[in-house]
């Protein structure tokens, strides 16, 4: 199978397995060197049309980090708590309540703070979500 064919069927997969629309999913790719490549997939929510890290991953070749993706999504769900963050933009009254799925509090406001000055932005609160 050619690269860029099992390229796209691991994106789908991907897009399939986390639970927004697919067209608010992004694909970031960089390369680092002789180490390899660094996948970040961003997801933008569509109603404040913010942006938060969903997760990054490292493999030496783009179809390496997206099976490591492919396989945190699969995973992500059972070895990884979920926090709820209430927060809003400093120029906007309007709370907003985001979900990411983290190893710990700190990892989830790194996903939340990712790609924004950390005083755009006001946290009301981060709470561990019970296991259900």
């Amino acid at each position: 199978m050619e690269n860029h064919v099992r390229i796209a069927e691991l994106q789908n997969k991907i897009k399939d397995g986390i639970d927004i629309d697919s067209n608010n999913i992004l694909f970031e790719f960089k390369s680092i060197g002789d180490e390899g490549v660094e996948l970040e997939i961003i997801t933008i929510n569509p109603k404040h049309h913010q942006s938060f890290l969903f997760h990054v991953t490292r493999g030496r070749d783009k179809i390496e980090a997206l099976e490591a993706m492919q396989s945190y999504v699969a995973s992500s769900v059972e070895v990884e708590n979920s926090y709820t963050i209430q927060w809003n933009l400093k120029n906007d009254n309007k709370l907003h309540t985001s979900y990411f799925r983290a190893k710990n509090i700190q990892q989830a406001l790194d996903k939340f703070y990712y790609g924004r000055d950390v005083n755009s932005v006001n946290v009301f609160s981060v709470v561990l979500n019970p296991i259900s």
